[in-house]
């Protein structure tokens, strides 16, 4: 896609936090690329203003994921129907990464497929309330973000005012795989400084014993004035 688009003074929206493949095909086409926030706040929703600022006459495409990567966040049922309309707008294509038509909840099964007003139904997935219960309870003593915020996001930022002797996200992921044998992707690869992106897609047992690692490499490198925590 991006190199089809990829016309003379053409340019395409980026989320951000993202990929950096985005970036690297666009540069590869010559296309310019321009970042639009996700809004943690809004369950890292799309800030639909930012966009509409970002773009002018020569934006050819907005791209979107829903299912959210890497924040894991499902966007409402009106979300999506809101950027499909400031698409129209502007002049410019959706192009929607992971499954866009997985964003409907209770007494609507269905949902419009953004400008095509075509319909899909809902896809459920089994087994993965469990794998995301275990990480909903165990991260809620590390002193990092909002437990809930972990629980549906699997986005953490982290609280650099914590910590005695580590720099930021890149230093704290680097220490914790060398001294845990844990890795977890720091944010500043995804376009989001000192946040976490943590993946649940292993076997509960392991992930327990990952994050009871985790817990003990905070507590190790806590300020002493900030090692106690709630179990």
């Amino acid at each position: 896609m991006m190199a089809v688009l990829a016309t003379p003074g053409a340019n395409v929206l980026l989320p951000r936090p993202g990929y950096p493949l985005y970036e690297a095909r666009a540069a590869l086409g010559g296309l310019e690329f321009r970042h639009y926030n996700l809004l943690h706040e809004k369950g890292w929703e799309v800030d639909i203003e930012g966009v509409e600022a970002l773009a002018d006459n020569n934006t050819v495409a907005i791209v979107m994921v829903n299912p959210n990567n890497p924040c894991g966040s499902v966007y409402s049922y009106e979300h999506p129907a809101k950027i499909a309309e400031t698409a129209r707008k502007l002049g410019a294509m959706v192009i929607s990464d992971e499954i866009y038509e997985l964003c409907a909840f209770g007494s609507k099964p269905f949902v419009p497929m953004g400008v095509f007003g075509e319909v899909a139904p809902v896809v459920t997935l089994g087994g993965i309330s469990k794998r995301w219960m275990v990480p909903g309870w165990r991260l809620g003593w590390i002193a990092m973000a909002d437990p809930k915020g972990v629980l549906r996001k699997k986005k953490v930022k982290l609280d650099m005012s914590y910590f005695d002797g580590i720099d930021d996200d890149i230093d704290f992921c680097t220490k914790l795989a060398k001294e845990e044998s844990v890795v977890i992707c720091p944010g500043s690869g995804l376009g989001m400084k000192n946040w976490l992106r943590v993946t649940f897609a292993v076997d509960p047992p392991l992930l327990e014993a990952g994050l009871e690692r985790l817990r003990s490499f905070c507590l190790r490198h806590a300020k002493p004035n900030r090692k106690q925590v709630t179990s």
